[in-house]
């Protein structure tokens, strides 16, 4: 498997004041993603709605992102949490109908608060990795309440060749250094959110995904180009800003997209208007990411961060 550290982004979808997809804001999205360098995952539950959509919104959104960025970035499909391996599936055989290079199996959500067993966890993705060819990446989510375990996701690499990765979002130190020891270099490893970029890629890691690149898409992926060309002071500056921009966004309460979509509005982006449950945007949350992009792109030299 590839030892390239890369970066994606967990897109938005973008939707007008009426709560219509935006085709056309979407297509500026995945552009200016791809222009940047980084990947794209699409179609995904957060931040991406993909709960609020249905399934022919979702295919038609797959298609455009490999119309708008396929062949310049990876187009990965991301999808939502199932709650069994049927819909899983029925996702998976969707997505790989629309010309995405790889599709993501989501962390099984059997509902009610309650974890999955590893004998459970293992027949969930042993059908999903069964129902298709195409190449995947199981996600491990520890907003699922647990993690994959590591001699699961061993036993699938070796028997499935079309597995090539993992999707790790831990807390766990430790849990992280010993996937990455024993996962590398047969899966890429990215790691979800920023929070474990540098510490993952020290360890071997290919890197990480992000909805602040939905943001900055320029300043994730220098993270990624300065520390494989080894300049780590300059990828400890990018990443320092990289921190302080998802640490100044989820200051504005309520759910990631929400945050996400008042930033890109801020910053002159379309489409950004979130269907429900999420409420709209509020004149006076947006005064207040709008001082606290304005800090963070003086602080760090980025003035793509600062409203106009």
């Amino acid at each position: 498997m590839s030892n390239t550290l890369s970066t994606f982004c967990c897109t938005v979808t973008l939707f007008d004041e009426n709560l219509k997809w935006d085709e056309a804001a979407s297509r500026h999205h995945f552009k200016r993603v791809a222009d940047a360098g980084v990947g794209l995952y699409v179609g995904g539950s957060s931040p991406g709605e993909g709960y609020a959509m249905s399934a022919d919104e979702i295919d038609r959104l797959l298609r455009v992102a490999v119309e708008v960025a396929g062949g310049k970035v990876p187009v990965r499909a991301m999808g939502v949490e199932p709650r069994t391996a049927e819909e899983m599936c029925a996702f998976l055989k969707r997505a790989s109908k629309t010309g995405v290079d790889a599709c993501q199996i989501y962390s099984l959500d059997v509902g009610h608060g309650w974890k999955p067993g590893t004998r459970e966890l293992e027949r969930y993705f042993r059908a999903a990795l069964e129902s298709v060819s195409i190449p995947c990446i199981i996600s491990s989510h520890s907003f699922m309440g647990y993690n994959a375990p590591i001699e699961m996701l061993e036993r699938l690499a070796r028997e499935y060749d079309h597995l090539i990765g993992v999707n790790l979002t831990t807390p766990d130190i430790m849990h992280l250094t010993e996937a990455v020891a024993r996962l590398r270099p047969r899966l890429e490893i990215h790691v979800g959110g920023p929070m474990h970029a540098i510490t993952a890629m020290a360890m071997g890691a290919n890197g990480f995904l992000s909805s602040e690149a939905a943001i900055a898409p320029r300043l994730c992926q220098d993270v990624i180009d300065h520390f494989a060309a080894r300049r780590y002071e300059d990828a400890f500056k990018a990443y320092h800003a990289v921190m302080a921009l998802m640490t100044g966004v989820s200051t504005m309460p309520g759910a990631s997209v929400r945050r996400v979509k008042a930033a890109m509005r801020l910053l002159g982006l379309g489409g950004t208007y979130p269907r429900g449950p999420y409420m709209p945007i509020e004149e006076g949350e947006m005064a207040a990411l709008g001082k606290v992009l304005r800090q963070i792109g003086e602080e760090h030299n980025r003035p793509e961060l600062i409203p106009g």
